[in-house]
């Protein structure tokens, strides 16, 4: 027992497990801000557009069942608003990563094969040893 506890604190412990757990809680309640957008904002809008009609009452019924046609499309809305915040975010942080990526400059300089001193790219014979270069 002792074994397995100390094998799960080192996996909750690590950092990848935390960023896990940090990523759920902040998305569930970016979920929570998206749907209070979608249920209280933009649902009344298209409302509005639709001839007012209340978007939640928007249902079909077949037999004894409804089928909540409202709230399915809320649904949507919901999944595509969020993927395209996601995607708005992941989009700034690829930029971001690259820009803070600085190409490598190209050599300026190489070694001697035979006395092993710095000198310049072009050069074809070396200053120090006088060797012929290739």
């Amino acid at each position: 027992m002792k074994g397995f506890m100390k094998e799960f604190k080192e996996f909750i412990s690590r950092g990848n497990v935390m960023d896990m757990a940090v990523g759920i809680i902040i998305g569930g309640a970016f979920t929570a801000i998206v749907t209070a957008l979608v249920d209280n904002i933009i649902m009344p809008l298209i409302s509005g557009i639709c001839g007012g009609m209340a978007f939640e009452d928007w249902a079909v019924k077949i037999g004894g069942s409804t089928i909540g046609i409202g709230a399915f499309i809320a649904a949507i809305v919901n999944f595509l608003l969020i993927a395209l915040v996601l995607f708005s975010i992941i989009k700034a942080m690829n930029k971001f990563k690259k820009q803070q990526e600085e190409p490598e400059e190209a050599p300026t300089t190489k070694e001697c094969p035979f006395c092993k001193s710095e000198i310049p790219l072009e050069a074809t014979r070396c200053p120090h040893c006088t060797s012929q270069l290739d």
